[in-house]
């Protein structure tokens, strides 16, 4: 338990330290070629701080623990969500372009739709299906960053003299490979350790998937955020966030069922269903209509938001261990 406890702590030190790089060398790249931060944040960071995830859920869907792999990506959406997000929401509320928040909200409702429908209705998720979320992450991808190379962001040209001054481009470049991979390793080492700390205090697998395994793999996506909130890159963390949770239903599970299928999980029951049925996806798809709807509405993003969002979360997971 000691060496566990020891190895979780020192994952978390990576984790931060590759956050600090991570962003520092996102955010160099979207001014030096004026690209919007929300878009580097849905792309190039999201990808980053979504490989945990991806690697957790492979390996479980490989060894024939479909429920890790599936109770991950909704988990960690959720978490990104009702915690992560709703803390940048918290601390630091303020005016956002909801036109560039339109494409990627389209396209996590687009993709939670056949995500969902397939998961009521056949109750399978089969290598089709994953090569079909697979192929919506590659559509995706071309459109955001078509989309930022159109429409450059006029106040990233006010730091243009300054980040070329603060360093070179392949400077940014290897922090954002460093941080990446610091990332990746801290994550490894949170999840592993955290999942034998738990397992230790006698937590049911299903739980673990949904809370510890999500939150540990959900932790860079907090780290990022705090670190950008910290920086005075807001924009980034929301869209970070957006595009991490875009990923996870595209690209961690896209990635988990194209390599090995299986079914819908049934870990647990809520009146008489199936408990991911009836509180999971349910809760998935609030906490992400609760964070976009206002913001496309609205034109910004309130801290009332961040303070109900922090509520869902903590009676989901209370609800989680009391099942």
């Amino acid at each position: 338990m000691f060496l566990a406890v020891l190895l979780f702590i020192v994952g978390l030190v990576l984790l931060i330290k590759g956050g600090d790089w991570f962003v520092d060398g996102a955010t160099g790249i979207a001014h030096r070629f004026h690209v919007p931060e929300l878009i580097v944040g849905a792309t190039v960071v999201s990808i980053g701080t979504t490989l945990p995830e991806v690697m957790v859920s492979a390996t479980s869907a490989l060894s024939g623990h479909g429920e890790i792999a599936y109770g991950n990506a909704i988990g960690s959406i959720i978490c990104n969500t009702a915690l992560i997000a709703a803390i940048t929401l918290a601390v630091r509320p303020g005016p956002i372009d909801s036109k560039t928040l339109k494409t990627p909200v389209l396209f996590f409702f687009g993709s939670a739709a056949i995500y969902v429908v397939n998961a009521y209705v056949t109750g399978y998720f089969s290598r089709t299906i994953g090569l079909v979320l697979l192929a919506i992450f590659c559509i995706y991808m071309f459109v955001t960053i078509r989309h930022g190379l159109k429409n450059p962001d006029e106040v990233n040209a006010e730091h243009e003299d300054a980040e070329q001054n603060s360093g070179s481009m392949a400077r940014e470049i290897i922090l954002l490979v460093l941080g990446a991979a610091l990332i990746a390793v801290g994550a490894n080492l949170l999840v592993d350790n955290g999942t034998l700390i738990a397992q230790a205090l006698g937590v049911p697998e299903s739980v673990i998937a949904l809370t510890f395994v999500a939150l540990g793999t959900s932790l860079p996506e907090l780290v990022t955020a705090i670190t950008s909130l910290a920086k005075g890159h807001g924009a980034l963390s929301l869209g970070n966030v957006i595009g991490a949770n875009i990923f996870n239903l595209v690209l961690v599970s896209g990635v988990s069922v194209t390599l090995a299928p299986f079914k819908v999980p049934v870990s647990s029951t809520l009146f008489g269903q199936n408990a991911s049925l009836v509180l999971d996806i349910p809760v998935m798809l609030s906490v992400m209509a609760l964070l976009t709807v206002p913001a496309l509405v609205g034109k910004k993003l309130s801290r009332w938001q961040g303070i109900v969002l922090l509520c869902i979360y903590a009676a989901f997971c209370t609800i989680q261990f009391v099942m």
